[in-house]
């Protein structure tokens, strides 16, 4: 289950419809073109265009597994007590004093440009419970950090 804003459950619909109804007819269109070509059996062209259609139907069903199911999370309804999906966290590295603002999103709302990480995360599943000045050890590839929550919004 992928818990999910309205909007970023509008964007996956959305994406779902443009590779249904514009990225299809064209993979269609494109091993049409090439099996024009001439045999079949050296056309690199073709098996391309095969390739690049498969790829797209196992997109296209992945995108409507988690479109199927996912749970739309009313933001209004979510308390700023602990750090949970939706909330935005403000963290300090105990450590080096950096610190860091994420809001913690479903897997399909991540954009770290946009300070958007998922639940999925290390740091994210560390923070998942906590309270403003707990301390989280997050276990990363480059060791063990730990994350000072400092304040938590919706």
């Amino acid at each position: 289950m992928a818990y999910m804003t309205q909007e970023g459950y509008d964007k996956l619909v959305a994406q779902l419809r443009t590779m249904e109804f514009t990225d299809r007819p064209a993979a269609s269109a494109a091993i049409a073109e090439a099996r024009d070509k001439g045999d079949l059996s050296e056309n690199s062209e073709y098996e391309a265009a095969k390739e690049a259609q498969a790829l797209l139907e196992m997109k296209i069903n992945q995108l409507k597994l988690v479109i199927a199911e996912a749970k739309i999370i009313d933001p209004s309804q979510l308390k700023s007590d602990s750090v949970q999906i939706l909330t935005t966290v403000e963290m300090k590295n105990v450590r080096t004093g950096a610190v860091m603002k994420y809001t913690i999103v479903s897997e399909s709302e991540a954009n770290l440009r946009e300070g958007k990480i998922s639940s999925q995360t290390p740091i994210a599943q560390g923070l998942l419970g906590k309270k403003v000045g707990e301390v989280a050890k997050v276990k990363i590839p480059q060791g063990e950090i730990e994350l000072e929550v400092l304040s938590i919004s919706v």
